[in-house]
């Protein structure tokens, strides 16, 4: 189905992950951003601090590797679209600081972080980001989540 950019409701979006290893439920969130956003489209890669306490951190890929992946996917799914990748070492990254956002994309894993983003961003006289919430579920019947640390 192609959705005219009338019907697109966010001139700009934000989200954010650490993005190791490009996997189903990655590429899910990331193409359901993209179809939500006509111009720009902004995603944190954590780095730094925000790996500190995943499991496995030492496996994890070079910032700059993640970073690619996420550009090219978004880039191969809305060639014109505007994509900022950047690194993010705290929980808000530039959702905080950014006034030109509309949207903030999150799971519903992550949902309490994209209302902390909100939170931020009006003590800093921001507006309120839109959350938008996306499935990262198969869809199966056994509602195995898509993940790389299933």
């Amino acid at each position: 189905m192609d959705i005219g950019s009338e019907s697109v409701p966010y001139g700009a979006v934000v989200l954010g992950g650490t993005f190791d290893r490009l996997h189903d439920g990655h590429r899910r969130l990331l193409k359901a951003s993209a179809n939500l956003v006509r111009d720009r489209i902004v995603v944190g890669v954590c780095a730094g601090p925000m790996l500190v306490k995943k499991e496995l951190a030492h496996l994890i890929e070079p910032l700059e590797v993640r970073m690619k992946a996420v550009e090219d996917y978004i880039k191969s799914i809305k060639p014109d679209l505007t994509v900022e990748v950047k690194p993010i070492v705290d929980p808000y990254g530039p959702a905080i600081v950014d006034d030109m956002l509309d949207a903030i994309i999150v799971s519903k894993e992550t949902l309490a972080g994209g209302l902390a983003v909100n939170k931020r961003r009006a003590e800093k006289g921001l507006k309120s980001l839109k959350v938008e919430v996306v499935d990262l579920l198969a869809g199966g019947t056994d509602g195995e989540k898509l993940s790389s640390t299933c």
